[in-house]
């Protein structure tokens, strides 16, 4: 099969952009022929490329062109489009409709129902925009990096292709990877027929004998920020006198404040800052620890972390919210709080490490479910059966 990944690179990488390598290199190992065209944010260099950068996110000419141009060269059976905001635009879908090409879209975050692509304000889940025929109230907050300009583009580009049906009429498939981003993406228009449900996947590793080799240690993965709720979960320690050491990897705006915070608490000799860590380590403390907490307050998308820790046997803390509810089940891989709830999170920690055994069963089942939903071999009978239904009705 000859495919054609479409993608907008970030100026920071990225989960998606990891997600559109790791996905290339499974294709190509399974014998199809892939190409990969990008845009890449660090070309906006200047004011004058933010402005016209505004414009062509609505819709660019020139992106349309080199599609069509690579199309042209390559001669794919599928278009594949991960990212196309801000430098591709929506109008590459126009490209591939002039051919005849199937086109399948992934939708990495929540872009088409909310400006933001994080329904998430102030601190609290915000669905104001979602359904909405024009997201006013995201331009009204500029919720789009707190500016209302730019607010009001990504606003536009939503409301004007609504109205022509580009969502509608000219991708052919839509992967979401949780039943529950998939209601939501209902929610905000999109055809239900027209969404697939295909998790991420991570390649496999040998899960350990959690029962021997687990040491005495919970731990915290992720960006240090706001809406990944690692604020709960040091909250949770100090309010609580937690002893159980943790270990927290991750950097982010949050630091600075959350490690001051520890050190004028009486949790100062159990909690460790690791700071950004290689995945070769992250992988390496995981098949160490006892379980992760995974704290976010907002719905996430599909958070690789989780799915890491289930390839190394880790049992997952997580909130009953979003697609984390889905990921990890209550009491079989893992255990649920209420989002946000730092009491709750706090007894949920504590009954999982007075219960060693039951959390030696929930180890291995979250090993079990890896293998059944995670691994390579499965995300690509499941992505090849997508792209299979796509060229067959087109």
């Amino acid at each position: 099969m000859r495919v054609l990944l479409l993608h907008n690179r970030y100026q920071l990488a990225g989960g998606e952009d990891g997600v559109v390598q790791a996905e290339k290199c499974l294709l190509e190992a399974n014998g199809n022929q892939v190409s990969l065209l990008e845009a890449n944010n660090d070309e906006i260099q200047n004011t004058w490329d933010k402005v016209t950068t505004a414009v062509s996110a609505i819709y660019s000419h020139s992106a349309k062109e080199r599609v069509g141009k690579e199309i042209d060269r390559f001669h794919p059976q599928v278009i594949h489009v991960h990212n196309f905001f801000p430098l591709l635009s929506p109008s590459i879908y126009d490209a591939c409709r002039e051919y005849g090409l199937p086109v399948v879209q992934t939708l990495h975050n929540y872009r088409l129902a909310c400006p933001k692509a994080m329904p998430f304000r102030d601190g609290k889940i915000c669905e104001e925009c979602i359904g909405q025929p024009i997201p006013w109230p995201s331009v009204v907050h500029g919720c789009y990096r707190n500016s209302r300009v730019q607010s009001s583009v990504v606003a536009a580009m939503n409301t004007w292709h609504q109205l022509r049906g580009t969502w509608q009429q000219r991708v052919d498939a839509y992967i979401v990877f949780t039943h529950f981003q998939k209601d939501k993406m209902v929610q905000a228009g999109l055809p239900a027929e027209k969404i697939y449900i295909k998790p991420n996947f991570v390649f496999a590793r040998d899960s350990p004998d959690r029962s021997v080799s687990i040491s005495k240690y919970i731990l915290f993965v992720g960006r240090l920020s706001e809406e990944k709720g690692v604020s709960v979960l040091i909250d949770a320690y100090i309010q609580n006198n937690i002893c159980m050491p943790l270990k927290i990897v991750g950097d982010g705006p949050l630091r600075r404040k959350i490690q001051q915070q520890v050190e004028d608490s009486s949790v100062n000799n159990v909690i460790e800052f690791l700071g950004f860590q290689n995945k070769s380590t992250v992988l390496s403390l995981m098949c160490q620890a006892q379980f992760l907490v995974f704290p976010s307050i907002w719905y996430e998308g599909f958070p690789l972390t989780i799915v890491e820790a289930f390839s190394c046997g880790l049992p997952v803390l997580a909130p009953k919210l979003g697609g984390m509810a889905e990921i990890v089940e209550n009491e079989i891989t893992g255990l649920h709080f209420e989002p946000g709830n730092v009491a709750d999170l706090s007894a949920k920690i504590n009954w999982a490490m007075n219960h060693a055994e039951s959390m030696i069963i929930m180890s291995k089942n979250a090993h079990l479910v890896y293998e059944a939903k995670y691994t390579p071999k499965t995300n690509y009978q499941e992505l090849v059966k997508i792209y299979e239904q796509v060229i067959n009705k087109k």
